[in-house]
């Protein structure tokens, strides 16, 4: 299988090569030139532990033989706390999907865990080093962390908005101490930091010169990650329920997440329907009720990894939208950096998408869900994934299974769950114990310059 950007520059890719760009050399995001589908292979997958379908699901779309997957995914998994790797909790009439039992507590492990060792397997398989580069609202960067610490001939730059994360998602990444560790705060917003990322690695002189390489979900091998637990929670939820398929709520940012589940569709998975769910940052949820994609201000909430107004996968899913035409891809991005806005076509009557439909939850609504959730049941949800829960309570279809994915650990965002809850209910060890750790990180103006200017100074002193 190779792979193809979105918007048609360049010559297919191995897979190989596809993980170590990251970003397409025109600017593009890299995609497989075709889905398999594996209809006829569901019954069988249904029979496998998460680590066997995830082997399954990554040598498929890889040139990595069956035995070295199941290596690779040995290693990534197995310092996560829970055996199956994620756990799904029912709660009320919903199916919770637990996705934060890894090292940072946030489902970005899953995908993180899995890079961090094939970047290792593929740095010694050809040599040289790579510096990884990575904007976060939050969770990756610490899950980049700490897939990447401590390994050789790699380091890895770590750009978050200053002040716009939680206390315990900086003190994640800015407490560890390994000398390949570096952390930026950029005084701006996520959307500032990850336009910085994405000039870095359209320079290709400098993306060469210095081996960068990518983290952020443009990185396709997250997407790969990401596939497995789709299939993993329907699998489980039609074994309970005895019916054939599922619906999917998504909290959703940069796009990334609900992309895996829309490949997992496109696989043969039997998913009724993919519901994205934002906070007041809704450009996301407005394109799929209008079909317009327009910038609008980004708001601080408490749910910061959504607080995000560009969705760097976004264009992944509008290559198949527009029928997997480069061009028209290309001229719509155009049109969006241009203008801040661009319309897909449409009947009058259709939906922009027959099969993902979209809601918000503001603030209040958010801490609502949290409070009522745990009155009701005591079950303890962080913000994000409350604005999914929020989203799929206002459902129609009473009795179709639903799963919502929880995707960080509730102590991640002890505030404000004390704010929903009246009391510190939410702790982890793991973070408490990082409270009085010191902290490394420099502050730059939102500049690609100065960022510039410090990964080249960093990589001159190390």
């Amino acid at each position: 299988m190779n792979y193809v950007s979105t918007r048609g520059g360049i010559e297919p890719m191995s897979f190989k090569d596809t993980v170590m760009s990251g970003l397409a050399a025109d600017g593009g995001l890299l995609l497989p030139d075709e889905i398999p589908d594996v209809s006829d292979r569901l019954a069988d997958w249904q029979k496998l532990t998460y680590r066997e379908l995830a082997t399954e699901i990554i040598a498929l779309y890889s040139s990595i033989s069956s035995k070295d997957a199941a290596a690779l995914v040995h290693r990534s998994y197995s310092a996560f706390s829970e055996p199956e790797v994620v756990r799904m909790v029912a709660v009320g009439d919903l199916q919770i999907l637990e996705l934060f039992h890894g090292p940072t507590l946030s489902f970005k492990d899953i995908a993180l865990q899995f890079l961090g060792n094939l970047f290792e397997a593929l740095v010694e398989e050809r040599g040289g080093e790579l510096n990884i580069v990575v904007a976060t609202s939050g969770d990756t960067g610490s899950a980049a962390i700490h897939g990447v610490r401590g390994r050789e001939n790699m380091r890895i730059f770590v750009l978050h908005p200053h002040g716009r994360v939680s206390p315990s998602q900086r003190r994640q990444m800015t407490t560890v101490s390994n000398e390949n560790v570096f952390n930026v705060a950029i005084d701006g917003t996520f959307d500032d930091c990850q336009g910085i990322v994405k000039s870095i690695f359209t320079d290709l002189p400098f993306k060469t010169r210095y081996s960068l390489g990518a983290v952020n979900s443009i990185n396709w091998a997250r997407i790969l990650a990401q596939i497995v637990y789709y299939f993993f929670a329907a699998f489980r939820t039609m074994e309970s329920t005895g019916l054939e398929g599922a619906r999917f709520v998504v909290p959703t940012g940069n796009f990334g997440d609900i992309f895996a589940g829309y490949l997992a569709r496109k696989m043969g998975l039997p998913v009724t329907r993919l519901v994205l769910a934002t906070n007041e940052n809704d450009i996301l949820s407005r394109f799929f009720e209008s079909g317009t994609y327009a910038l609008g201000e980004v708001h601080t909430t408490i749910s910061p990894s959504m607080d995000i107004q560009v969705a760097s996968n976004f264009e992944r899913y509008l290559y198949y939208r527009l029928n997997g035409d480069p061009a028209a891809v290309g001229r719509a991005m155009a049109q969006f950096r241009d203008s801040g806005s661009m319309t897909v076509e449409r009947q009058a009557g259709e939906p922009v998408d027959e099969w993902i439909s979209s809601g918000s939850a503001d603030t209040q609504q958010t801490l609502e869900v949290i409070r009522s959730t745990y009155k009701d049941h005591g079950y303890l949800l962080d913000p994000h994934s409350a604005v999914g829960v929020h989203v799929a309570l206002s459902l129609e279809g009473a009795g179709e299974p639903t799963i919502c994915l929880a995707t960080a650990h509730p102590a991640k965002f002890s505030e404000s769950i004390g704010r929903a809850v009246g009391s510190k209910v939410a702790r982890h060890e793991m973070l408490d114990r990082l409270t009085d750790m010191p902290e490394q990180f420099t502050v730059l103006p939102s500049s690609l310059v100065a960022v510039r200017g410090w990964i080249e100074e960093s990589l001159s002193a190390g």
